[in-house]
């Protein structure tokens, strides 16, 4: 049992850490409804605008590796604010890109910064979540859902509204990095991972294969979550706009119902991993993810498409916190490694997703890119199995 004193800081940390991750959810996303209208003033090809897009995943390709050290020099909180910050900053300057090129160019620094911040405050949650000795962390990851939420519904309302880009994207860049920056009072003090020594040294210096393999299985494990998460973000606004011919502004409830109900899987996820365990809940996530997709595609009509996206993003709801809690307690590994391994690699689902389905668009039909979807569902179904069968302690 916690001290008075350290309840109160930890409760404090905990919504200041839910703060992060709302932000980074809602900084990005309140980017993405302009998708459309900005590949239609740039003239881009559906290929030309899945390697746009795809260049945010090539940023944080470049840049993952640095977290654990830029993390270690200047602590997660500071990582996570500066990251949060910059983010704000080039998704203004994607916004308001004059070409193709500087598209591109925008959306790697975006993904640069995305990377790094990424793992830092998943590195603080985690902390925290060690302090609280319990699951929390899919409940974080359930204000980052919100969050999104909230950037594509002030996507949304500023197209109905005609509010241009450049305002709608300033206006939330400066209020949501003062909120991180208000925020960064109250979060945990001290060195991120603060076990004694004696812990560390009990563990394997040399892990086996088995640790490689599994960590290699979550690594794919999240890569499906990514894919999931990357066509609601990337292609769920132009599917029902151009596809299905649906409003500007009732395109962008695609991606709307996806990371809304994403947000809704996360608030039980805690409960529903304690319960169950990892293992069951991403196998029927996945289930789940590929039903729905499939008779969406099958059956194609805009309420039917909406709540396509809508299962899948339940569906996705734990996969990728669920492997960032497996890879940071893989033993035998340095502190946080696994989790920046994973968080690292992951980024290949968000930058192949994008211009495989670029290409299937172009070549044959968005409608039929769109599958990946549905693969993503059923790889989750098998690779569950590097999840624990049973929920485990939340303290390391």
């Amino acid at each position: 049992m916690g001290t008075p004193e350290l309840d109160v800081r930890n409760r404090r940390a905990r919504v200041a850490t839910a703060a992060l991750f709302l932000t980074n959810g809602a900084l990005f996303a309140n980017l993405l409804p302009r998708y459309p209208e900005i590949k239609a003033d740039l003239g881009l090809s559906n290929t030309g605008f899945g390697l746009a897009v795809a260049a945010f995943s090539a940023g944080a390709l470049v840049t993952g590796p640095t977290a654990a050290a830029l993390i270690r020099r200047y602590r997660s909180s500071v990582v996570a604010i500066a990251g949060s910050v910059v983010l704000a900053v080039f998704a203004l300057a994607a916004g308001l890109a004059p070409s193709g090129a500087t598209l591109a160019a925008a959306l790697f620094c975006a993904g640069a910064a995305d990377s790094v911040t990424d793992v830092a405050q998943n590195v603080h949650g985690l902390r925290l979540q060690r302090e609280y000795g319990r699951f929390i962390i899919n409940s974080l990851h359930a204000v980052w859902s919100s969050g999104a939420v909230l950037g594509g519904l002030i996507g949304a309302g500023a197209i109905y509204l005609g509010i241009p880009r450049a305002v709608q994207l300033s206006v939330s860049g400066v209020v949501f990095s003062a909120v991180c920056l208000i925020g960064y009072r109250f979060l945990l003090p001290g060195p991120d991972h603060d076990e004694p020594a004696a812990q560390h040294e009990s563990l394997a210096l040399r892990p086996g294969r088995t640790v490689y393999l599994v960590l290699a299985a979550l690594v794919a494990l999240a890569i499906a979550g990514a894919v999931v998460e990357d066509a609601g973000s990337s292609w769920a606004t132009l599917y029902l706009r151009d596809s299905l011919s649906a409003p500007a502004a009732l395109a962008a409830m695609g991606y709307v119902a996806m990371i809304g109900f994403q947000f809704i899987g996360r608030v039980f996820g805690d409960r529903m991993v304690d319960r169950w365990g990892q293992r069951a809940v991403a196998r029927v996530g996945g289930l789940i993810i590929a039903v729905g997709m499939a008779t969406a595609l099958a059956f194609p009509s805009v309420p039917g498409t909406i709540a396509g996206f809508a299962a899948a993003g339940f569906g996705c709801a734990t996969l990728i916190p669920g492997a960032m809690h497996a890879a940071d307690e893989l033993p035998g590994l340095r502190p946080g490694t696994g989790l920046t391994v994973l968080s690292w690699l992951m980024r290949v689902g968000f930058l192949g997703s994008p211009i495989i389905v670029g290409a299937i668009a172009d070549a044959v039909s968005l409608r039929m890119g769109l599958l990946s979807v549905v693969v993503a569902g059923l790889a989750a179904v098998l690779l569950a199995r590097a999840l624990s069968p049973r929920s485990q302690s939340a303290r390391s």
